[in-house]
């Protein structure tokens, strides 16, 4: 997509593209490529657990070892410098290691259980030899793979004191084919790109993808009826519910911290207005007045307050308003002369944006403190930011090649990836909330 000129028209086509009338691609698995990796990224080596063969399904050691290269923290070993290949702690010798540089080394193994497998682990420390984490856990064959996410999750954490996020999952709006034969699809994969799966398909748009609190359910909006809905779907069962129907725009959802209102934009009286929406009750509560447009909201941690996007001011600029005195609102952004899409990091001290920026149109992330505005990216149209739920790096759409690809950037900024297609483009990435226990 291309970012409007600053006009109340641009800014329409603004809001239709930013509601997701973009293309994506299909439930096609994502390739990862690392575009800028950290030039002190951690060395360590995770070597093959004793117990799996080459025909093995899933690669446990393999698996967190991307896990752990993708996050741009580490630099595991190659398996080939290898050379040897504990399975045990006491098996490590650990001088040999540390001439091959690196700093951790985790080990393991799988044995046949009742049910499926038991995987032990072991995490060490190459230059004292002190063991840091030795945990056992029970898994089907059919959930190896996200048993090695959170095996991969808790030695991030062990060695960061972040926790890890492996084992989320992202969703991303996909189209493939040309008119008239488009096919939209709403895709969920695991964070890595691996495992996707086709939530709702239709030959009419389907955009503006959002997680419950609980990441149990997708919020989309859907235009299989020839105009704009909202739906729930819960992920689980796939069974689905139209939340809002209502004449002219239903857009953009966003859910309320609680899980039981969702902030969307209608244009009931010819207007985009932010409207809170009680999924129970079907009530509404309009959010803003004012005649301009107003779109993609965003609620604070603490659901008293919302960030949207408006022209307000003549040009798009975020905004936050009262959910508890409907109509007031302030300005929050003044760096720039665009400023959009607004969504809060986890701990709700940072927002993530599209800025224009040297003639671009790229991810920038304001410390809400100070008001400071920093750029993270570079390239010419990125959009749709959204953050994991560590808060540890941004998933967001670019560009490459004329063709819509997802990227990931580290929210330093000291680390991008890209996640691309062959067969289809993709487009409006949102990142899942920690899986409900």
């Amino acid at each position: 997509m291309g970012h409007k000129a600053i006009t109340r028209n641009g800014m329409l086509a603004f809001v239709a593209a930013a509601s997701g009338l973009l293309a994506g691609p299909a439930a096609a698995q994502l390739r990862l490529d690392i575009t800028e990796g950290v030039r002190d990224a951690v060395p360590i080596a995770v070597v093959p657990f004793g117990g799996q063969t080459t025909q093995s399904a899933t690669d446990l050691a393999e698996v967190i070892a991307n896990d752990l290269r993708l996050s741009g923290r580490f630099a595991p070993l190659e398996r080939r410098d290898m050379s040897e290949r504990p399975t045990r702690g006491e098996e490590i010798r650990f001088a040999d290691w540390r001439l091959l540089r690196s700093d951790f080394i985790v080990v393991g193994r799988v044995e046949p259980v009742a049910g499926g497998s038991a995987v032990t682990y072991e995490l060490y420390n190459v230059q004292t030899g002190q063991p840091l984490v030795n945990e056992r856990l029970t898994s089907s064959d059919a959930e190896l793979r996200a048993t090695a996410h959170r095996i991969a999750d808790r030695i991030f954490e062990r060695l960061t004191g972040i926790p890890g996020a492996f084992s989320t999952r992202i969703a991303y709006v996909a189209v493939e084919g040309v008119a008239p034969e488009r096919r939209y699809k709403l895709v969920v994969a695991d964070a890595d790109g691996v495992g996707p799966r086709t939530v709702v398909e239709s030959s009419e748009p389907i955009m503006s993808p959002a997680w419950s609190p609980d990441g149990q359910d997708l919020a989309y909006v859907s235009f299989e009826n020839k105009s704009s809905e909202i739906y729930v779907q819960r992920l689980a069962t796939g069974e689905r519910r139209r939340v809002s129907a209502r004449q002219g725009i239903n857009g953009a959802p966003a859910w309320s911290p609680d899980g039981r209102r969702l902030a969307i934009v209608l244009s009931r009286d010819a207007n985009l207005d932010i409207y809170i929406l009680e999924l129970q009750t079907q009530s509404l509560t309009r959010l803003t007045t004012q005649d301009a447009i107003d779109t993609e909201p965003e609620w604070s941690r603490d659901g008293r307050s919302i960030y949207f996007t408006s022209d307000r001011a003549g040009s798009p600029q975020i905004y936050r308003a009262s959910v508890e005195q409907p109509g007031k609102s302030e300005r929050v952004t003044f760096t720039n002369g665009y400023n959009a899409r607004p969504r809060l990091s986890p701990d709700g001290s940072e927002l993530a944006m599209v800025t224009l920026d040297d003639g671009g149109y790229r991810i920038g992330i304001m410390d809400l403190k100070n008001r400071s505005l920093r750029v993270l990216t570079k390239a010419r149209q990125d959009e749709s930011p959204s953050y994991a739920p560590n808060g540890a790096a941004i998933i967001y759409a670019t560009m490459e090649r004329g063709r819509g690809t997802l990227a990931v950037a580290s929210s330093d900024g000291r680390f991008q990836q890209r996640l691309s297609s062959e067969s289809s483009e993709v487009r409006e990435p949102v990142w899942s909330p920690y899986p409900s226990r």
